[in-house]
């Protein structure tokens, strides 16, 4: 592989202050040891016990260490080094799990990305990081991946394979199932990885969030960080050697990772199981056959399943403990009748790729359950509350969610302007609106940000306006979140049309699809008026154009 010099990971990304590192590393929260580490202390304690369950397929820790350590190997035959960036965009499979594994033991960092992500991100990021290489499966649904891989290739010099999963994988691309054959000698494999572990701090992955113009946010998540949080879940939601984890969300989140996820559950001795959907008809027997104790959803796909349990009642369901709801607000109708129609407790989950995790806890009262979204699950997490103007808010009062802590990494990567305020002093600017009560649980009223929360996924109302820009008959457009029963909020676009030309939603969502955005983040809902409101400075005023789309629906229904 042609050499390219190359930023390091740790150059772009804001360090921590050497005093919080220090009083981190003396709580314990961080240990300098690497999720691979972690991972086979776990894989030596019960080498026989499956840990990933993907249909039929069933790998017990040696198995998937095995496996793991084999494509790391390869990888590195091909020329991958430690610090390489790679963009990894798998659906939900054993595979995505074990590149993983594989990326974290040679410490190469994977970015996360999802399979809905489309060129203008990918390629985006691709540069951002300076990639050399991309995982991509062959396809998924109607979009070709692996062609657009090999293009975003072919324009960027630094990248230098395209690792394909599937069954066409065209001539010049690597063969990620052949990548992942067992080691052929694993005790020699291992010894040979473990020579040269990644350090504590080095950065392990990316986690990617909503950026405008097509370019995401990256958090550059450390082995020291992202491993704590994820065992520190796995404590607080009491998953160990029995339990059982069924990942349902998509994988490319930090949230079925980490929170506790897939990574949590197997530094716990636990076994994960990977869904395709989240879709009950497809879940619900998974529940049943693999005794599943825990998964995580988000508010859509909760409110789906108590609808489906009324048509399918008699699949047991009896193994499930507890189902985690994070990703946006779940409406109370929603939490009270987790319990009493699927049989499990309701965890509230808040949290962000940024960093926080805020849990309600197993034995928890059903009032806090039902009404906060949690607590944060480290003493040294801490929580600030400001009100507009960055005055700390009244007690009691809500106000905008500032914090930090051993986990909340100290700014995005290679983004100096954006941390500026996003991470001024050292605080991250989470935009969300919140109340912490006296017991600590933490309540989310809304949203600072000019984001819109489509079940989960956090996407900024500008990158849509951009792009709307570019029609020819848009003279002006605001994208603004709309009330939605199942996904919390929609995205609907008003549009002022240039004097003789028409616009229709088609139009929109068709030149979003040709720049690459992915396909929920196109606007569901376009409304054409003469002018758009303004407030007295002079800006959009987008408080009114959400009043206004609420009182169409709302009209609407009745």
């Amino acid at each position: 592989m042609a050499e390219t010099p190359r930023q390091p990971t740790r150059s772009g990304t804001p360090p921590w202050p050497d005093e919080f590192a220090a009083r981190y590393t003396a709580a314990g929260y961080w240990d300098g040891r690497s999720l691979g580490e972690h991972l086979y202390a776990a894989a030596d304690l019960r080498p026989d016990t499956v840990c990933l369950v993907d249909g039929d397929v069933r790998l017990t820790f040696a198995q998937l260490m095995a496996r793991a350590d084999g494509a790391a190997l390869r990888l590195r035959a091909l020329g991958l080094r430690a610090d390489d960036r790679v963009i990894l965009q798998l659906a939900n499979c054993w595979e995505f799990v074990a590149m993983t594994v594989a990326c974290l033991r040679l410490g190469v960092v994977p970015v996360m990305a999802l399979p809905a992500n489309r060129r203008q991100e990918i390629a985006a990021v691709a540069a951002h990081v300076q990639a050399v290489a991309l995982i991509v499966p062959t396809s998924t649904r109607d979009f070709d991946l692996q062609a657009m891989a090999a293009e975003i290739a072919a324009e960027q010099d630094g990248i230098a394979h395209v690792l394909v999963l599937g069954d066409k994988v065209l001539p010049g691309h690597v063969d990620v199932t052949a990548l992942l054959a067992p080691a052929e000698d694993p005790a020699a494999a291992r010894a040979r990885l473990d020579a040269t572990p990644p350090a504590g701090q080095d950065v392990a992955l990316f986690l990617m969030t909503g950026g405008t113009t097509g370019m995401p946010k990256l958090v550059a998540r450390t082995h020291d960080d992202f491993g704590f949080m994820a065992r520190r879940a796995a404590e607080i939601c009491q998953v160990g050697p029995g339990s059982v984890y069924l990942a349902a969300l998509p994988l490319g989140h930090g949230f079925p990772m980490s929170g506790p996820g897939v990574l949590g559950t197997l530094m716990a001795g636990g076994r994960a199981v990977i869904a395709a959907t989240p879709a009950p008809e497809r879940a619900f027997p998974l529940i049943a056959r693999e005794r599943v104790t825990l998964t995580s959803l988000v508010p859509a796909i909760i409110q789906r399943w108590l609808e489906y349990r009324e048509s399918d009642p008699d699949t047991d369901l009896s193994s499930l403990l507890a189902i985690q709801s994070g990703g946006a607000r779940l409406p109370e109708h929603v939490t009270r009748g987790v319990e009493p129609v699927l049989g499990c407790r309701l965890q509230q989950v808040y949290g962000m790729s940024e960093g926080l995790l805020c849990l309600t806890r197993p034995d928890d009262p059903d009032e806090v359950v039902w009404h906060t979204q949690g607590r944060p699950i480290c003493v040294d997490d801490e929580l600030v509350l400001v009100d507009e103007d960055g005055e700390p808010a009244p007690a009691g009062a809500p106000g905008v969610l500032l914090t930090r802590g051993p986990y909340t990494p100290r700014g995005y990567y290679r983004a100096e302007g954006l941390n500026a305020h996003s991470h001024a002093g050292g605080w991250y600017r989470t935009g969300d609106i919140v109340r912490i009560r006296p017991d600590g649980n933490v309540v989310v009223e809304g949203r600072d940000k000019d984001v819109i929360n489509r079940g989960g996924e956090k996407i900024p109302a500008e990158e849509i306006e951009n792009v709307a820009h570019q029609l020819p008959g848009v003279r002006m457009a605001a994208a603004v979140a709309m009330p939605d029963a199942e996904l919390g909020e929609r995205i609907c676009l008003y549009a002022v049309a240039h004097t003789g030309h028409q616009v229709t939603l088609d139009d929109v969502r068709n030149a979003m699809e040709t720049v690459g955005l992915a396909r929920f983040k196109l606007p569901e809902r376009l409304v054409l008026v003469g002018e758009l409101p303004v407030t007295n400075v002079g800006k959009i005023d987008k408080k009114a154009l959400r009043s206004d789309i609420a009182q169409r629906i709302a009209a609407e229904a009745a």
